[in-house]
């Protein structure tokens, strides 16, 4: 069941020092990519309990899963990316590359779960998300940068009519 994303606060309490990464990854797909954001919530026994999923047209880009102190990170790489991480396979460190060697092939592609403490493996899953799908947020020139006029809250249409 879709409902508002828990307060932050919240979130923060229950990862502990993970709430570091979640800050940094979040931030990042928010800033390079415009993507619907759905928090799922279900029953606390089952896997699925606290799920953030960041999606656009129908296909997911990362899922979330919260747990108490940490959180798992989902991504699932397809034929076509999965041949992009073999030519990348050196950038990555070693705990990715074990990762995505274990993980078994299913009909839809590589399903990579990592569970992030701390901020160790951002910069691997970042470039995943990298190698599954380009930014698509349009970057705002120096000029409207420096000036301080824009939201961080403002949409992506209101953002991008300042731009000239």
């Amino acid at each position: 069941m879709d409902r508002p994303i828990k307060p932050y606060k919240q979130v923060k309490e229950m990862l502990g020092n993970a709430s570091f990464a979640l800050e940094k990854l979040a931030g990042h797909i928010r800033f390079n990519y415009i993507m619907d954001e759905l928090w799922e919530e279900g029953n606390p026994t089952h896997k699925h309990y606290n799920n953030l999923r960041f999606r656009r047209g129908g296909k997911t880009l990362i899922t979330l899963c919260l747990r108490e102190g940490y959180f798992i990170a989902c991504v699932v790489l397809g034929k076509d990316e999965r041949e992009k991480f073999d030519e990348q396979r050196g950038a990555f460190n070693e705990v990715t590359r074990k990762e995505y060697d274990d993980a078994k092939t299913y009909h839809d592609g590589k399903w990579l779960g990592f569970d992030v403490y701390d901020d160790s493996l951002i910069d691997d899953i970042i470039r995943l998300l990298h190698i599954k799908r380009k930014p698509n947020r349009k970057t705002l020139p120096e000029s409207l940068k420096k000036c301080g006029c824009l939201d961080v809250g403002m949409a992506h249409e209101d953002i991008t009519s300042f731009i000239i």
